[in-house]
C-alpha cells in the first residue's frame, strides 16, 4: 500500500505534515477530512499512483449513464455551486454528499476522485460517464484553460436544454397521432374477434343471404383467423431483414438519407438538424474553440450518417483554406439561406452570434413544421378511423335489416 505525504491545516489553522498508508489519493483526502484537517498538498510515489489507479478502475465497475434531464441537472447544479464561490473540488463534494439522485452522487464522486488523483476536469468527465460526449469535454477543457468554467457550464446547460426541449416537442407532437393509430388497431381487433363472428352466426341462424360488405368482412376475418401466423412471420422477417440492412454502413447511409425525404417527417428531421448544427457550432465558437475543431466536433456529434458525411466533407474544404460558407456551398444539399447567413456572420466577424440567430430561426421553423404536421396528420387519421367505423357500421346495420326482413318474409 503506497504512502502519501500530506501538508494540511488543523482546526486552529496550524500547518501540520505527515504521511498516510492508503490505496489512493482520494482515500487520503477522506482520511484527512475525517480527522478535521484541511489538506493543502497530498503527494505520493508516481509508480504507486499508477498501480493504485488501475486497481481502483477495475474495482469500480462500469461508469453509469446519465439521462438527458440528469445531465442538465448536473451541469446546472455544478455551475450554481461554482458561481456561489466554491472551488470545483468543493462543489463536487457538496454534490456527492447532498445530491438526492444516486446516479448523480456516483458520477460526482467519480469525478472528484479523479481530480484528487491529479486528472484534469475534462479527463475526469470522460472516465466518470459516457454521457459526457466529446463536445462536452472539449468545452470543459476550454473553460479550465480560460478560467471561465462556470460560464461555459451555463452555456452547456442552455444548449443541452434547448436540444432536449426540441426533441421533447417533436415526441409530444407524435403522441396524439400514435394514440389514434393505436385506437384504429384496437377497433379492428374488436370488430374481427367479437362483432363480426357474432353477426355471422346470427345471419347463419336466420337463413338470410349475407350482404356484400358483410360478406367481405367475414371473409377477411376468416382469412386472418387462419393465416395470421403467416402475416406475423412476414412482418417479423421484414423487420429483421430491414434492421440488419440498416445496421451496415451502406444501409445506414441509405436509410439516413431516405428519412430526410419522407413526406412531412423529412422536413422535421432537416429543420431539427439545422437548428442543432447552428446551436452546437455557435456554442463552440463562442467558447473559444477554433472554427476547424468546432466543425469537426459538430460533425462527430451528428447522429445522421448522411449529414455527418456532408459536415466531414466541409471540414476538409475548411482545412484547405476555404471559408465556412464556401465549404458548405461546395458540399451542397444545404439551404442557401443558411449559407448566406453564415457568410454575413463571417463578413462582420461575429460568426458565433450569426450561428445563434440561425439556430433560433430554424427552431421557429421546426415549431411551425411540427404544428403543420399536427394540423395535417390528426385529421387524416381521424378520417381513416371514421371510414373504418363507417364501413363496419354500414355492414352490420345492413346485415341486421336483412335478417329482420328475412324473418318477416317467413312469418
Amino acid at each position: 500500500m503506497p504512502a502519501f505525504a500530506y501538508t494540511a491545516l488543523d482546526a486552529a489553522g496550524k500547518q501540520v505534515t505527515g504521511s498516510l498508508s492508503v490505496s489512493t489519493r482520494a482515500e487520503a483526502y477522506r482520511k484527512l477530512e475525517a480527522q478535521r484537517l484541511v489538506p493543502i498538498k497530498v503527494s505520493e510515489d508516481e509508480v504507486a499512483a499508477k498501480a493504485a489507479a488501475v486497481v481502483k478502475a477495475e474495482g469500480e465497475g462500469p461508469p453509469p449513464k446519465l439521462k438527458r434531464a440528469e445531465l442538465i441537472l448536473f451541469t446546472e447544479e455544478l455551475a450554481d455551486l461554482m458561481d456561489g464561490g466554491l472551488q470545483l473540488e468543493q462543489a463536487l463534494r457538496v454534490m456527492h454528499e447532498r445530491q438526492e439522485s444516486p446516479v448523480l452522487r456516483k458520477v460526482s464522486g467519480r469525478i472528484r476522485d479523479q481530480l484528487r488523483e491529479g486528472a484534469m476536469f475534462s479527463k475526469a468527465l470522460q472516465h466518470a460517464s459516457p454521457s459526457f460526449d466529446e463536445m462536452y469535454c472539449n468545452l470543459a477543457a476550454a473553460g479550465e484553460v480560460s478560467g471561465s468554467l462556470p460560464q461555459i457550464l451555463r452555456r452547456l446547460s442552455a444548449g443541452i436544454s434547448q436540444m432536449h426541449d426540441l426533441q421533447s416537442r417533436v415526441m409530444s407532437a407524435l403522441i396524439y397521432p400514435a394514440f389514434l393509430f393505436g385506437a384504429v388497431i384496437v377497433l379492428l381487433m374488436v370488430f374481427s374477434l367479437f362483432l363480426v363472428p357474432k353477426f355471422s352466426e346470427m345471419l347463419a341462424k336466420s337463413r338470410t343471404s349475407m350482404p356484400f360488405m358483410m360478406g367481405l368482412l367475414v371473409q377477411f376475418n376468416a382469412f386472418m383467423a387462419k393465416w395470421w401466423w403467416l402475416g406475423l412471420t412476414i412482418i417479423t422477417t421484414g423487420v429483421i431483414l430491414f434492421r440488419g440492412y440498416i445496421s451496415r454502413p451502406k444501409g445506414r447511409l441509405w436509410w439516413d438519407r431516405a428519412r430526410l425525404k419522407l413526406p412531412v417527417f423529412g422536413s422535421i428531421l432537416t429543420a431539427r438538424f439545422y437548428a442543432q448544427f447552428a446551436s452546437s457550432l455557435g456554442n463552440l465558437i463562442n467558447n473559444g474553440i477554433p472554427l476547424l475543431n468546432a466543425l469537426r466536433l459538430t460533425a462527430k456529434t451528428t447522429a445522421n450518417v448522411y449529414l455527418r458525411g456532408l459536415l466531414e466533407q466541409a471540414t476538409v474544404y475548411l482545412g484547405e483554406g476555404a471559408s465556412l460558407s464556401g465549404a458548405l456551398r461546395k458540399v451542397g444539399h444545404l439551404p442557401v439561406m443558411l449559407i448566406d447567413m453564415i457568410a454575413m456572420g463571417e463578413q462582420t466577424g461575429r460568426l458565433g452570434r450569426a450561428m445563434e440567430k440561425i439556430a433560433l430561426r430554424f427552431d421557429k421553423e421546426l415549431d411551425k413544421t411540427v404544428k403543420r404536421m399536427m394540423a395535417m396528420l390528426t385529421p387524416t387519421i381521424l378520417i381513416f378511423l371514421f371510414v373504418i367505423v363507417g364501413v363496419v357500421a354500414v355492414s352490420i346495420v345492413t346485415a341486421i335489416f336483412g335478417a329482420m326482413s328475412g324473418v318477416r318474409s317467413r312469418a
